[in-house]
């Protein structure tokens, strides 16, 4: 199993200069293959006797003119520049097998400083990380997992430094397996943030809206610095710091809920969201991006690998809302507008809450499934893991980051 571990690193300056200064060439050397990229593409759709542009030759050829046209790129590591390349290429496969979108330059400010090393280029010593040219930097923990390190991928937020250090591991059980309480359905939402089938209800933390005032405040007052001044470089460090405080406090409020449903139940039912639909909502959209709704099945379905347990996501078009939870019912009502929270079954008089009966569902719909692929409720961890009955294919990330 591939995992990641990100740890802080507590560089001084000197150290942090240099980390600036390799991040700033691997984004140069991203722009200056992407460009020739484009025209050696070009010339070649124009005339096929010409070669076909790829990684690896641009890579040669950046090798052959550095020393000449950017002897500034000498002062850091090699891997900067190269494994920038790499990546570009990396996208361009993606973007040819339709993927992704066609590559982008990267603009200083705007995209996210960093480079990565190779597993021959870095060595780690307990609560240190030895960098070419540069030495040992301070990492603020040590290394949770044991095995093959094979990359480092040394990034910046706001004025922080890390290190996303990535293992090969053997261990995959070194989460303990579920403690089994059976089944639950999780229903998200705006007002609560998870809804359980066993009437638990998680509000969560909506930092954004918390910190919006402050937010809001910060950005004017960027607006109003002069550009290229001093003093708009600090606000915008300042504003940089409110956007990456609110990020870990979203993310602290994810992983709180996906640990603790992970550990408690061995089956998890949920739903198949369009979340890039439902941002289109102006009343809602920025309620639903605060709750981080793609985050959380994406935490919820790597920790649930790593326990053995099964996360069943039921089709997008599943009327879990609508449908009575009452046993022996099942009446789909036609119509039921978001701002109706409870409603009464018209066949058996059962009042439902809204979230409430969404969970229920979700939860018979995972037993039915779990029944139906293990031949039994009960049978725990040794039902098929990453089941997914929705038509759309089932992908997992084991690239698991933790902060």
């Amino acid at each position: 199993m591939i995992i990641s571990h990100k740890i802080r690193l507590n560089p001084n300056n000197k150290q942090a200069t240099y980390l600036a200064k390799a991040a700033g060439t691997a984004r140069f050397a991203y722009n200056w293959a992407l460009a020739e990229w484009q025209t050696q593409y070009a010339a070649w759709k124009d005339d096929n006797s010409q070669p076909k542009p790829n990684q690896m030759s641009l890579r040669r050829q950046l090798n052959a003119v550095k020393r000449e046209q950017f002897p500034w790129m000498l002062e850091v590591t090699k891997n900067a520049p190269q494994m920038a390349i790499i990546q570009l290429g990396a996208a361009f496969k993606n973007f040819f097998a339709g993927r992704t979108q066609y590559p982008q330059f990267k603009k200083k400010g705007k995209s996210r400083d960093s480079f990565t090393l190779t597993n021959d280029q870095f060595a780690i010593d307990a609560c240190r990380i030895r960098i070419p040219n540069l030495g040992l930097v301070r990492m603020r923990e040590t290394l949770r997992f044991s095995g093959k390190i094979l990359s480092a991928t040394i990034s910046r937020t706001a004025d922080q430094w890390f290190a996303s250090i990535t293992v090969d591991t053997q261990d995959h059980n070194h989460l303990p397996p579920a403690e089994n309480q059976g089944t639950v359905g999780v229903d998200l939402g705006v007002s609560a943030l998870a809804t359980l089938s066993t009437g638990e209800k998680v509000t969560g933390a909506k930092p954004h809206k918390a910190l919006l005032s402050r937010l809001q405040r910060l950005s004017r007052s960027l607006s109003r610095k002069v550009k290229g001044s001093a003093n708009r470089h600090k606000a915008k460090q300042k504003l940089a710091k409110l956007h990456a405080q609110i990020a870990n406090i979203r993310k602290d409020c994810l992983h709180q809920l996906t640990t603790d449903l992970t550990r408690r139940f061995h089956t998890i039912g949920i739903e198949d969201l369009n979340v890039s639909g439902m941002v289109k909502n102006r009343h809602l959209s920025r309620a639903i991006s605060d709750m981080g709704f793609f985050e959380f099945r994406r935490q919820l379905e790597y920790k649930a690998e790593m326990r053995g347990s099964v996360v069943v996501v039921a089709d997008r078009f599943f009327a879990s809302s609508k449908t009575c939870s009452a046993s022996g019912c099942g009446h789909k009502v036609d119509n039921l507008p978001l701002s109706i929270r409870q409603w009464t079954c018209p066949v058996c008089g059962a009042v439902h809450d809204r979230d409430v009966n969404a969970a229920k569902n979700l939860q018979e719909y995972a037993v039915s499934y779990t029944v139906s692929a293990c031949g039994g409720e009960g049978a725990g961890s040794r039902c098929k893991p990453k089941a997914k009955p929705a038509p759309v294919k089932q992908e997992f990330n084991t690239m698991t980051t933790f902060s």
